[in-house]
């Protein structure tokens, strides 16, 4: 896996701090509002990077779509089903 750059790494640290400070199922609200807020981005202050940011943290409750985020393959089914 290749070395992550500046914004990356800034990214996995926001995304840390979310994961230590924020309860499960606040993140999944948290990441819909961000994402809400990033269709504002025509707006000072608010920007179009919310929306991958709350993609982002949204993922972290969303099991299947965190595992696409970080590049690991999904969970084979289990044989017979």
């Amino acid at each position: 896996m290749p070395r992550p750059t500046g914004w990356q790494k800034h990214l996995q640290h926001a995304l840390a701090i979310v994961r230590r400070r924020v309860p499960p199922g606040l993140r999944l609200a948290l990441g819909i509002v961000l994402i809400g807020l990033g269709f504002l981005g025509f707006l000072p202050i608010l920007g179009f990077w919310l929306i991958p940011l709350g993609v982002a943290v949204a993922a972290l409750d969303i099991t299947p779509l965190y595992r696409r985020l970080r590049g690991k393959p999904p969970r084979p089914k289990p044989p017979g089903r």
